[in-house]
């Protein structure tokens, strides 16, 4: 059943007809989150420094050449986002291959996971602004999101009751003009509730580290972080120069 609050969106289960707004959602929602993950790097001090004296580097070997000194400090700023934009794009690419290239399938003929879009009135139309989705997990199963594989057993799974099945949320989206309306605490509950029914001991995800406004959420939420790693699906140096890091967090049921 739908669920409605006073900002009239409702949170329902996905269908087919959605397929177009959720995959363009998808799409924007990661590539969002480049520019804060290049700023990000850029004001960090070791790159405040590279740059610098790259600059200082152009300045003389253009025989004090101005252009050449913001040319020098632009190769590397520009180094940097390619870094940050190939970490996201291959991440999305990833998805959009595998679990989200069937939603159907992977998601809603499965009983133990689920996919939810949050739907609002929009200048007299529907319009999806938010989704969630859930995956039902083993001890000893992980699908890394940011590999694309599964991972082995590890301390972390140590505390699964019962089966030793746990959830893990992924896609949590909401569209710009709806954030900060609760929107996303109701998508969150939605998954902990479905979790909560199935009998699932926690819920897990993976945030990366430029998602402030996503990790307070989850924080305020109840959710702690378990992990912390740069082994993202791009290649290891474009992580460690964006200095981006991916974050496990779960929450108790």
């Amino acid at each position: 059943m739908a669920q409605k609050n006073n900002f009239q969106f409702s949170i329902r289960e996905y269908r087919p007809s959605d397929e177009h707004e959720v995959m363009s959602l998808f799409r924007d929602g990661v590539l969002e989150h480049v520019y804060p993950a290049f700023f990000n790097a850029m004001s960090h001090p070791d790159h405040v420094g590279i740059a610098l004296s790259i600059s200082m580097a152009g300045y003389v070997l253009g025989g004090s050449s101005y252009f050449q000194a913001l040319l020098f400090g632009s190769a590397w700023a520009g180094l940097l986002y390619y870094c940050c934009y190939e970490i996201y794009e291959d991440y999305m690419t990833r998805r959009l291959s595998t679990d989200m290239a069937d939603i159907q399938a992977n998601y809603l003929e499965k009983p133990d996971s689920g996919f939810w879009v949050a739907e609002a009135d929009t200048n007299g139309q529907s319009k999806v602004v938010g989704m969630v989705a859930v995956t039902g997990k083993m001890t000893g199963e992980r699908f890394d999101d940011w590999n694309g594989g599964a991972m082995g057993e590890g301390p972390e799974f140590a505390q699964d009751a019962g089966d030793g099945s746990y959830g893990e949320m992924s896609h949590t989206i909401v569209v710009f003009p709806w954030r900060r309306q609760n929107l996303g605490s109701q998508l969150t509950r939605k998954a902990l509730d479905f979790c909560k029914e199935q009998g699932y001991a926690r819920l897990v995800l993976d945030v990366s580290s430029p998602q402030t406004a996503a990790i307070s959420l989850y924080q305020k939420c109840g959710f702690v972080q378990t992990e912390c790693h740069r082994n993202t699906h791009a290649n290891r140096w474009f992580s460690k120069l964006a200095r981006i890091n991916v974050m496990r967090m779960e929450k108790l049921i």
